[in-house]
Order: C-alpha cells, then sequence, then structure tokens
C-alpha cells in the first residue's frame, strides 16, 4: 500500500513511517519543519541514517 505521512520528521510521524516500512508499505513523508517543537530534533528525522526508502519532503513555511 502506498502511504502519504504527514509530520513525518517528528517522534510519531517517524516511527509510524518506520513502522509501516517494516510491514511493507511504500511510505513518503511530508514536513514543513514548523517550531511548534525544537526544529533541531525534527532534523534528526532527516539524518542520513534514515531509510533510505522513506523520501521525506520539506514543504515551504510561511
Amino acid at each position: 500500500m502506498k502511504i502519504l505521512v504527514t509530520g513525518a520528521a517528528g517522534f510519531i510521524g517517524m516511527t509510524t513511517s518506520l513502522r509501516l516500512l517494516a510491514r511493507g508499505d511504500q511510505v513518503i513523508g511530508l514536513d514543513n519543519l514548523n517550531d511548534y517543537y525544537e526544529v533541531s530534533l525534527k532534523k534528526t528525522g532527516l539524518a542520513p541514517d534514515r531509510p533510505a526508502r522513506l523520501p521525506l519532503c520539506q514543504t515551504r513555511r510561511g
């Protein structure tokens, strides 16, 4: 199944994405990296050790 996960750079979104990938789904992550939570924590989800099969797109803010 193809699934779009919004907020994918956050804790819940990244955890959900990883579980969906483990289940065999195709996942595309979307996040605007807003500052509601610490942005540096969200950028951890964008780190190079993120699975290559999880494309993560950043939306524009403002």
